[in-house]
């Protein structure tokens, strides 16, 4: 009780700034709130802080020792084939079942079938994860596979671009942000963590790190594909965002629909724990109970925080970006900035990713600096992408420089900062970026551009959101080692300028 204490009162802290923020505008003319609407974004605030704080604690008792025991037992058996199909298993199954993707879907069901849509996702991210793990395995460098993939990406994306379907390109780049949960995120990073441990040279850090990077790769392969070969009306059909006056039933509605959701993607992670531990692991009772009391937190914390997520939030998002686009453009701009950098503390995975870069660098990445790279990274991505459905042109004009611009980057800094800046990219966007966000822009599009350009200039706020820490951290990585060259050079200065017998008391 004292560490869900310490949990919550983070949480607190974190979901505050991005409320008060509403409850600021909702003071002002400049945004007019209705009481149902006052009520159900405050009911949605409390589950928001209370579902991030029961998540985070259950992560660190279910999740992270889950992940972590699987990853080392599977590697302890030596047989790579078999860890091979177990992850791109695992990583097809979970991803299939992600409450993220399953909202994507059911957005974009008028311009892609979305049963297509989850499988196809699902396929790339197990594919993906097998790529992982053969990169811990033979030691290749992270970065020149997601160079090798991302000019892939690339050429599928001019071809997408010929075939006339250039509308589905923002939403190819956010399937890679989306499928990257809460869910996920946790698992598959210390999946890594712990198949880097027994497999992985162990003085490579960054072997710990790159699973939910390249796993976000192969989401935006899969919808590529699919929309290359498209030739679905590209009409989008913007969803209801109405609060309704039932509020009590709203909230109950959405917590059914999303309890079933949860179950069956934190159940197939359990199942394949428990095969697992039957068949190799043979982890004792008492860390069995622990981890399922985790596993209960982990469950209860996500219903909670997806229930005042898609309820509390995405009307309130949607009618604040439509609100804020009929004024001042330049507000809007700006607005988009602070409030991508309160996100970001607001997202759930986030807490996890830091506390485990932390550890596994043993300092050298501090999760105060983590937090300060991804809040940048974030609120410049909101930005652009407020400016992007201001003055309506393509995602390609962000995409490709940024994409090139952090491939650049991976190339003068320490890999370690690399595979987790590409981790931090998949992380950052989710459920509150797809909750809150997402709306908001398209909100925004709807306000400016019309319902029409939805699909074109709304989405792809995601892909953004997932690519702007990929810079941002990497350039922490950049200034550490300009930082450590200048302080040698002092060093030697100073040694140089000393005289003969300051030499001699040195040694």
């Amino acid at each position: 009780m004292k560490e869900l204490r310490a949990k919550i009162l983070e949480a607190l802290v974190s979901a505050l700034p991005i409320t008060a923020i509403v409850y600021i505008l909702a003071l002002t003319p400049v945004f007019e709130m209705s009481q149902v609407e006052l009520i159900t974004f405050t009911v949605g605030a409390v589950l928001l802080v209370l579902g991030i704080g029961l998540f985070n604690l259950g992560a660190d008792l279910a999740m992270t020792p889950m992940g972590t025991h699987v990853g080392s037992g599977l590697s302890k058996q030596k047989k790579l084939g078999l860890l091979l199909v177990v992850c791109f298993v695992l990583g097809m199954l979970i991803t299939i079942a992600e409450p993220d993707l399953q909202v994507l879907a059911n957005q974009v069901s008028a311009v892609m079938n979305g049963t297509v849509l989850i499988y196809a996702v699902g396929i790339g991210v197990g594919a993906f994860l097998v790529v992982a793990i053969l990169k811990i395995v033979f030691r290749v460098s992270l970065s020149n596979i997601l160079m090798l993939f991302y000019m892939l990406l690339f050429a599928l994306a001019l071809m997408l671009v010929v075939s006339g379907n250039e509308a589905l390109l923002p939403m190819a780049f956010d399937s890679g942000g989306v499928t990257t949960g809460p869910i996920t995120v946790p698992f598959i990073m210390a999946l890594g963590v712990g198949i880097s441990s027994v497999l992985g040279d162990r003085r490579s850090k960054e072997n710990s790190f790159g699973l939910v990077s390249l796993c976000s790769v192969g989401p935006i392969l899969a919808v590529l594909v699919l929309g290359i070969f498209s030739r679905n009306d590209m009409t989008y059909a913007v969803p209801d965002y109405t609060v309704s006056n039932d509020i009590l039933g709203a909230f109950l509605h959405t917590a059914g629909h999303t309890c079933k959701e949860v179950a069956i993607a934190l159940g197939l992670i359990v199942v394949f724990f428990l095969i697992c531990q039957v068949l190799f692991l043979k982890l004792p009772r008492k860390r069995l109970s622990k981890i399922a009391v985790g596993v209960g937190f982990t469950y209860v914390g996500l219903v909670i925080f997806l229930t005042g997520v898609n309820v509390g939030f995405m009307p309130i998002g949607y009618k604040l970006g439509y609100t804020l686009a009929q004024g001042s453009e330049t507000f809007l701009i700006g607005f988009g900035l602070v409030v991508g950098v309160l996100v970001v503390l607001a997202e759930p995975a986030i807490h996890v990713l830091n506390s485990q870069v932390e550890d596994v660098t043993g300092g050298l990445v501090s999760k105060k600096s983590m937090m300060m790279g991804l809040c940048i990274g974030v609120g410049a991505s909101i930005a652009l992408s407020m400016i992007r459905i201001v003055y309506d042109f393509s995602l390609v004009y962000y995409i490709v420089p940024g994409y090139f611009l952090s491939l650049a980057l991976s190339l003068f800094v320490p890999p370690v900062y690399t595979a987790i800046a590409f981790d931090s990219g998949g992380v950052a966007s989710g459920p509150m970026t797809s909750g809150f966000i997402l709306p908001l822009a398209i909100g925004a599009c709807v306000g400016l551009q019309g319902p029409d350009a939805v699909l074109r200039d709304a989405f792809g706020v995601v892909a953004l959101v997932a690519m702007t820490p990929l810079i941002t951290i990497q350039l922490l990585g950049f200034k550490g080692i300009i930082a450590e060259k200048l302080n040698e050079r002092k060093a030697m200065r100073r040694i140089l300028d000393a005289d003969d017998q300051q030499i001699i008391n040195f040694i």
